[in-house]
């Protein structure tokens, strides 16, 4: 509930910064479960998390096609106050708790270096590199720091993802591509980031860590939202509420992130009075352009995108371009 409150007080003041750090903190006190008690025992909790809801409402002895047993309910941090838990959970308990050490390093790998990748993104989102000094060099450091963490967590998740054919409470082999489809949407935002900043498009590498952030907001905790309310409503359907997780969570975090991206940009005070003086200046030249904002500290570092970098309508060609490189003619 303090969560949610958070968000709602972010839509209205158009600042998320307290409902993102409570975010990353509760991230963290999850995720440092694994490495403290083990695979075993963090997961027991985890499904513990989802047994309340899924169960309100089945009739006693009746075992909906979702819900499944385990021995001595070891699978959730419940213990016998519930006899049925989700199906997926069981089977992720079962793949964790038979001593594969292997699968558990991997696990134990996707945890850590994915934890590593979502707090880097947030403190590069929360600390831009513009400005003077080493901040643009501390900025790129963090940047490739994060892009070798995520690639290291992605590859693990492929990897552990490659198994679940054969995992029937998973989906089959539907949760194998859309895993991969959800690995492709965050590492595909994390590279177009990277190829726009080495272009020197500052516009179009913000937008894309935008989505970048959207996407990983989405695969951890709208994932775990959705699955949170899907998972009862569906729970006569083996698999499903999981699947349309799987294939829908990261997508719609980009979606999410981009309407708020706008919504942002929209209610920027150095947007409008730029926009307002270029279409005047467009108007002088009888163009019909319209520039796009010039964003704020790129004169600090030296660097600016062209005309059209942003995706925006060229300036009207008879005016100068509005900035150049620091040093150039």
């Amino acid at each position: 509930m303090v969560w949610l409150g958070l968000l709602v007080l972010g839509l209205r003041r158009r600042s998320y910064r307290p409902f993102l750090v409570f975010g990353i903190v509760l991230l963290l006190a999850l995720n440092s479960r694994y490495f403290v008690e083990g695979a075993p025992r963090s997961i027991a909790f985890f499904n513990g998390i989802y047994d309340v809801l899924h169960n309100a409402g089945v009739a006693e002895g009746a075992t909906p096609a979702a819900l499944a047993t385990c021995p001595d309910n070891q699978c959730s941090a419940w213990g016998d106050r519930f006899a049925t838990h989700p199906s997926w959970g069981v089977a992720f308990y079962e793949r964790f708790s038979t001593g594969n050490v292997g699968r558990s390093r991997l696990l134990y790998g996707h945890i850590f270096f994915t934890s590593v990748a979502f707090v880097l993104m947030m403190v590069q989102l929360f600390r831009p590199g513009t400005g003077s000094g080493d901040r643009p060099r501390q900025h790129r450091l963090l940047g490739y720091a994060s892009l070798l963490s995520l690639s290291l967590g992605v590859l693990s998740a492929c990897v552990l993802a490659a198994e679940h054919g054969s995992v029937t409470h998973y989906g089959g082999h539907l949760s194998v591509y859309g895993f991969w489809f959800m690995a492709l949407c965050v590492y595909s935002c994390a590279i177009m980031g990277l190829v726009s900043i080495r272009r020197r498009d500052i516009d179009a590498h913000r937008s894309w860590m935008f989505r970048y952030a959207g996407s990983m907001w989405g695969a951890f905790w709208l994932f775990r939202v959705m699955e949170f309310v899907l998972g009862p409503l569906l729970r006569n359907f083996d698999s499903a509420s999981l699947l349309i997780c799987i294939w829908f969570s990261a997508p719609l975090g980009i979606v999410l992130a981009e309407v708020i991206r706008r919504r942002l940009a929209r209610g920027s005070p150095s947007a409008a009075p730029v926009q307002v003086a270029a279409a005047a200046l467009a108007r002088l030249c009888n163009a019909e352009t319209s520039p796009p904002p010039r964003t704020p500290g790129l004169s600090q570092i030296g660097l600016a995108p062209g005309p059209a970098t942003s995706g925006g309508r060229p300036w009207p060609a008879c005016l100068p371009a509005p900035w150049r490189r620091a040093g150039s003619a």
